[in-house]
């Protein structure tokens, strides 16, 4: 693969955020180093760091997707009040794979997702 700065900055910022952006945020940062670039260059970079494994795409049917500079799996929480999503801290992996022996297929990759109220919503409607 081609380096390519605009890429790299992607990447970077991804990499010192914990708030899991979505595209257009990420697009409003970088264009802040790269004013031509294009939120169409941006989403093509998004999708291709995801696939190669540099970063995490979270999708989820509440929203538009998110990013993560973590690629290391780990649990998310989708605050249905404010939309933000955070990391859950507990332990991973779950070994999926030995209890699902007779299951036939192979699996190569699981999606666990956590929903409700954040700790900062909750206090507002205490």
């Amino acid at each position: 693969m081609k380096y390519s700065r605009q890429r790299e900055s992607i990447k970077e910022n991804l990499m010192n955020r914990y708030d899991h952006p979505t595209a257009e945020t990420v697009y409003l940062d970088v264009k802040k180093d790269y004013p031509n670039i294009s939120l169409g260059t941006v989403y093509r970079n998004l999708s291709l760091l995801s696939e190669i494994g540099e970063i995490q795409k979270i999708s989820s049917s509440n929203g538009p997707d998110r990013f993560d500079g973590n690629p290391k799996p780990h649990f998310h929480f989708f605050c249905r009040k404010c939309g933000q999503v955070t990391d859950i801290p507990c332990k991973y992996p779950i070994d999926f794979q030995s209890q699902l022996h007779d299951f036939g297929g192979m699996v190569e990759e699981e999606s666990i997702q956590f929903f409700g109220i954040c700790e900062t919503c909750l206090k507002k409607l205490s």
